[in-house]
């Protein structure tokens, strides 16, 4: 038996009125398509990946994004190219979005560059190629 990719991944926010623009306008750009949206749930799909939003319960909502504690430590999403990923640089510039790190060379594996920014809540989202 082998995988054939990853089919969706589920991010539970505090604040789904700031998280759900934030997230249709940055994976739209990235070429993923809402196919579910309402006040409660975005759903999109592209790249053979669908990316859900939901709201965290209401006796979590104190808590914060820390990546270092158990659970999700970051998604990265794989471009087709360096320029994808610098044009996914420059299109976070131009709105008020965390850039943790600049598109730039990895030392992971031969030729890895990428680019490192947060969502409204502080979870690391990561674009490479």
């Amino acid at each position: 038996m082998e995988i054939n990719g990853v089919a969706h991944i589920q991010l539970t926010v505090n604040d789904l009125d700031r998280a759900l623009p934030f997230y249709e306008e940055v994976l739209g750009f990235m070429g993923m398509k809402a196919v579910v949206k309402n006040p409660e749930f975005l759903y999109m799909i592209g790249g053979r990946t669908a990316v859900a939003i939901t709201r965290s319960s209401a006796e979590n909502r104190d808590a914060v994004f820390d990546q270092r504690r158990i659970g999700l430590h970051h998604i990265c999403f794989r471009a087709r190219s360096r320029e994808d990923v610098d044009a996914v640089h420059e299109f976070l510039r131009t709105r008020a979005v965390k850039i943790v790190r600049a598109p730039t060379e990895g030392s992971w594996a031969p030729g890895y560059y990428s680019l490192l920014f947060e969502d409204p809540e502080g979870i690391r989202l990561e674009v490479n190629f």
